[in-house]
């Protein structure tokens, strides 16, 4: 962090004295006031000028100006410091990065950014993933993005918190239908009314139905996805029962290997690859005006989520076994299982089916009292309040020998691993108190002070529904984790163009059932599908420290620069185990470090608005560890050393985004963006240090760098009427959002399965981009 000290006193400097020179020319074009809420639970919000930390907004106008699918999308495209990684290959299910710290629907990933949606903490109980196909983009109202380990926002709030609000028939009356159509055979409606009458009652509803084929080999989507509001106003309070629902299937045929990929860039490594995502959200929220200077706010929820998952996978143990030269041995799988069972069934099987079942359900509430008064004569605002969650899951796994086709899907045999590697079907239960206040005292109308806490307590429970009781390869557990988590901040307006922030604040993430259910690098898992009795991990803790600028070079031109230091402890990856490259577990790894730089300019010009974020990331390992790394050219033994100072992988160094619309007249506007990363480090290249060898070794460990350009467009044919077009990567650039190391079990024309007894080769698999696509769309309001 010494190395960004210098940069952000020069920054300071520079604005400080731009800032004064500006104002001192046009000392009455005061700056728009930016109003942003703060917590979770919809409250009273605060001035930006009072909030020491980046934050970031957008409403439902910018999502749909931006044409964007869905929020991650749109946080990708349009966001500082948000980036990427398609390893599902399906635009439902990607990976949302912000300052290194990731939210993904993938189990294994390490979660460090909470989501919520009206105060309801949208991560899955089942190792806190996050299904961004369960959240409608038509529902959305507006959304923050709070950087930080801000402990506000409770569990798993590591690099940063994402709050929507959602719409209602206050807000957004009206009736509208909008349709899509385009590449991929991509087809969706969209619905949306909303409404009020004279009594206080409003309401809203919308929904979606999505379908596409994909652009890559047996990629088919579909999406169903039902939002509805129905609320009550008077003068002091205000309630509101929603419903939320999605029913989706969708395919995520996940990395491709280099040279499969070369030969054929629609191409998947194997399949099926299908996630079945089913859930329901009840979320009752209220407010109420007690007195001119208290507000009295909360919710309380239920959700259930049944997902369901089919992948079919290579068999690594028939990948040690010599064919004699024969591609796809179908017969030998067979012979195998229909004489031997399946004790003898793995070394002949090319293929695996593995399948899950997760029924999650949890339910909770939270409740605050807002107070707006003077402390000694200061102007204060101070928040307090309670919050309470629990969950109860049910895990079931189960893995059934297979042959590889010539198309590379996998035929089952209707014989699962019983001997070998045991089923699983673990309950988990995990309850969660939290206690939270905030105070944000006005020493003048130009200074602010906040400081926070939370205390957190949870209990996970895992019981065994196989081998129950304890001792060895049992997954029952019991397990307490508490922590009381501080924040402490300060803004300063020099001028009225110029306000500085400081700001330190910490956070945790307790382990989840899943990651305490493999921890044992002795018995490592195939995510999602195997788990192992386990010795305990410890919570994560993230310390943040970030100090920034805001100004503003007259009302049109506002700019923001900060620099950003967050240190992990305990972080929970799942690393690959020893001479296992599928295989892994979830281990504490001492220390990690992600700290950068970022600048922001947003300026409108007439008809011209202009958007730029840059971001300066370096993401690093801070503990000497060992990991398995079979597939680095480094490896010894199956393992790779780790030294403080690696990069960790997946973290692109720089970011740069760019976005322009223009108002060609009342009926016409387009608008360009390019969103521009440099290269990464692949997964399973944590010591930066694999080459490529050109014999067994042929994956060169890093992604290279790219730039990608979007445009859009739209005409106003009526009224009402509204023609939009869509074109993302215009000139059909092929780059890579992820990649990882692994065995490589195909030639490079993927028509032969090589076994690594014959030769053994290791490759890099990456996530490939879509190529050129296009929609159009037509969106009619009907009052």
């Amino acid at each position: 962090m010494r190395k960004l000290r210098p940069s952000l006193v020069c920054l300071a400097v520079m604005a400080l004295c731009a800032g004064t020179n500006t104002w001192a020319q046009d000392a009455t074009a005061l700056p728009v006031v930016t109003i942003v809420g703060t917590m979770p639970i919809p409250s009273i919000s605060q001035p930006l000028s009072e909030i020491p930390s980046a934050v970031q907004t957008a409403n439902s106008t910018d999502l749909a100006n931006s044409q964007a699918l869905d929020l991650s999308s749109f946080m990708n495209q349009r966001l500082g410091g948000v980036y990427v990684n398609e390893v599902q290959g399906n635009p439902y299910q990607m990976d949302v990065n912000y300052r290194g710290f990731t939210a993904s629907p993938l189990l294994g990933t390490p979660q460090g950014l909470s989501v919520y949606m009206d105060g309801v903490r949208t991560n899955q109980p089942f190792g806190d993933v996050v299904s961004w196909d369960l959240m409608p983009r038509s529902a959305i109202a507006n959304m923050t993005l709070m950087p930080g380990s801000n402990p506000m926002f409770g569990l798993n709030t590591l690099g940063g918190a994402l709050a929507v609000q959602t719409k209602s028939g206050l807000t957004h009356a009206g009736t509208s239908v909008q349709t899509t159509l385009g590449s991929g055979q991509r087809r969706s409606v969209e619905l949306e009314h909303g409404g009020r009458n004279d009594k206080g009652l409003h309401w809203f509803v919308t929904g979606n139905v999505f379908n596409e084929n994909g652009w890559r080999d047996a990629s088919p989507s579909r999406v169903r996805q039902m939002f509805g509001k129905l609320g009550w106003k008077d003068g002091q309070t205000d309630v509101a029962l929603t419903l939320s629902h999605a029913n989706n299937s969708l395919t995520g045929n996940g990395l491709q290997e280099e040279h499969m990929l070369a030969n054929g860039y629609l191409s998947i490594y194997t399949k099926p690859d299908q996630t079945r995502n089913r859930s329901t959200l009840l979320n009752l929220t209220g407010k109420h005006v007690i007195n001119d200077n208290t507000l009295l706010a909360g919710n309380a929820y239920y959700r259930t989520i049944h997902t369901r998952t089919l992948n079919g996978d290579v068999n690594d143990d028939a990948m040690a076994t010599d064919f004699g030269g024969v591609a796809f041995p179908n017969a030998t799988c067979l012979q195998q299982v229909q004489l031997l069972g399946a004790g003898d069934a793995d070394e002949e099987c090319t293929g695996m089916n593995n399948r899950s079942q997760t029924k999650q359900k949890n339910y909770g509430f939270s409740g605050q009292l807002t107070l707006l008064d003077n402390l000694a004569g200061y102007k204060n605002q101070f928040t307090t309040g309670l919050a309470y969650d629990t969950n109860r899951t049910d895990f079931k796994q189960s893995s059934e020998f297979g042959y590889l086709n010539a198309d590379r899907s996998v035929t089952g045999t209707q014989v699962f691993v019983d001997e070998l590697d045991p089923n699983v079907h673990l309950k988990g239960k995990a309850s969660t108190w939290s206690l939270f206040g905030t105070d944000t005292l006005s020493i003048r109308n130009n200074w602010h002070v906040t400081m926070s806490g939370r205390y957190n307590r949870t209990h996970i429970v895992n019981k065994d529904q196989i081998l129950p009781g304890g001792g060895a390869g049992s997954l029952d557990g019991d397990y307490v984790f508490q922590r009381f988590n501080p924040a402490l901040g300060t803004t300063y307006a020099w001028s009225p163009a110029l306000t500085s922030y400081v700001g330190y604040n910490e956070g945790n993430r307790t382990p989840t059932s899943i990651e305490l259910g493999c921890a044992d690098p002795a018995n490592p898992c195939k995510l999602p599908n195997a788990m192992a009795g386990d010795p305990p991990l410890k919570q994560v803790v993230t310390k943040t420290w970030e100090a920034g600028l805001r100004g503003a070079f007259s009302r049109q031109t506002q700019w923001t620069a900060g620099v950003f230091h967050a240190q992990s402890t305990d972080d929970i990856l799942f690393v690959a185990a020893p001479n296992a490259s599928s295989f892994g577990y979830f281990k504490n790894f001492g220390k990690t470090l992600r700290q950068g730089l970022e600048l922001g300019l947003n300026s409108q010009q007439g008809a011209v608005k202009l958007a730029a974020h840059y971001t300066l990331l370096k993401a690093t390992y801070q503990s000497s560890e060992e990991l398995g790394g079979d597939s680095n050219s480094t490896n010894t033994s199956g393992n790779i050393a780790i030294h403080p100072g690696n990069t960790i992988p997946l973290t692109p160094k720089h970011m740069l985004k760019l976005h322009a619309d223009f108002a060609w007249s009342e009926a016409w506007n387009t608008g360009l963006g390019m969103t521009a990363f440099s290269g990464m480090y692949a997964r399973g290249n944590e010591n930066n240090q694999h080459a490529v060898d050109g014999d067994e070794h042929l994956g060169s460990g890093r992604t290279p760098g790219y730039v990608v350009f979007n445009f859009n467009a739209g005409y106003k044919a009526t009224r009402d009427t509204k023609w939009m077009l869509n074109v993302m990567n215009v000139f059909n650039r092929q780059y890579a959002t992820a990649g990882q190391l692994g065995p490589a079990a195909f030639s490079a024309n993927g028509q032969q399965f090589v076994s690594s007894s014959a030769r053994e080769q290791h490759s890099m698999f990456v996530a490939p981009s879509a190529p050129r696509s296009v929609w159009l769309s037509m969106r009619h309001n009907f009052n």
